[in-house]
């Protein structure tokens, strides 16, 4: 009887002892650290439609009911932090882009191309001949990339597309690549700058996703955030760019990031905005002209601070 009573507590002593250690998270492998990479990918694919409607009811807030005049035929709104989708329209139907398309090609080439290259306008990328690039001028790959994004310029997409890829066939294969890996299902590139074409689509909801992983890399975010730059030639020449996203200019804490237009996709805005420490991301497409992309962005973005304002003060009762 002694032996199974020292026997008894032997197992009792042990039992408590790795209950102990178990708890003190003691003899248990580690769990994997994320990747920096993994972080942003789970940041930028969180979408949540249940969490604002459980602390605010958005109807009630001021501005709701002027989104249902607006023009723009699709957009999604959406809280970059917490991922919360504060407003919506055909969000998750297929739309053309247009120049919204230039965020994957700068992403593109900011993450594969090497910065200090230089890029000539050759006769094979000098296509449209509606921006500033001039066929036999050079520039810096950064330089070139930095006038695409402020001045939307469409040769520009394209020599940089076959630089970097070696030409522009495998660069659209980039392109959709990177779209699966950031799973933008609605998506599917055939150029490099948005120009008509019927294989060149996506959904307000996957240009958020790319806008928000776009935005987190320091460069791509310094680029689409500046106002106005002098672009230097190789030849010691300089262009004057200021950027085409008019609200970098008027509305306060915008930090970018591209405007698009063709016939084809009407007027078309992504655009993001920081205040008191809340930062929004808005796609918004079709809209039905120059001013009006701008006008209905600011009201968009207007109404998702209020919301977002009255979810925190909720969320502290």
């Amino acid at each position: 009887m002694k032996s199974y009573k020292t026997f008894a507590q032997f197992i009792f002593s042990t039992t408590i002892a790795l209950t102990s250690m178990a708890s003190c998270g003691l003899g248990r492998e580690p769990e994997p650290q994320k990747t920096p990479e993994e972080i942003r990918l789970e940041e930028v694919s969180r979408m949540d439609t249940v969490e604002l409607m459980m602390r605010v009811n958005p109807d009630t807030i001021e501005g709701r009911t002027k989104l249902d005049s607006l023009s723009a035929d699709a957009w999604m709104l959406i809280d970059d932090s917490t991922g919360i989708v504060i407003s919506a329209k055909n969000a998750y139907c297929k739309r053309y882009m247009a120049s919204i398309t230039k965020m994957m090609t700068c992403l593109l080439a900011l993450e594969n191309g090497v910065l200090k290259d230089t890029v000539e306008i050759t006769d094979d990328v000098y296509i449209n001949k509606d921006g500033r690039v001039r066929k036999g001028e050079a520039y810096l790959l950064e330089d070139l990339i930095a006038e695409m994004m402020m001045i939307s310029d469409n040769d520009a997409a394209y020599a940089i597309a076959k630089h970097v890829a070696g030409d522009t066939l495998t660069f659209y294969d980039m392109m959709n690549r990177k779209a699966m890996y950031l799973s933008m299902d609605s998506t599917h590139f055939a150029n490099p700058n948005g120009m008509p074409n019927d294989n060149n689509f996506s959904s307000a909801a996957d240009l958020v996703k790319l806008a928000r992983y776009c935005m987190r890399d320091s460069a791509f975010a310094a680029i689409v955030g500046t106002a106005e730059k002098q672009i230097p030639l190789i030849d010691g020449r300089h262009l004057d760019c200021r950027n085409s996203n008019a609200l970098i200019h008027t509305y306060e804490g915008c930090t970018g990031i591209k405007t698009g237009f063709t016939y084809q996709a009407g007027y078309c805005l992504a655009s993001q905005a920081t205040r008191d420490g809340i930062t929004l991301t808005l796609v918004l497409l079709n809209s039905r002209s120059f001013k009006s992309r701008f006008v209905e962005s600011a009201a968009i973005l207007d109404y998702g601070f209020r919301v977002m304002k009255a979810y925190r003060q909720n969320s502290k009762c």
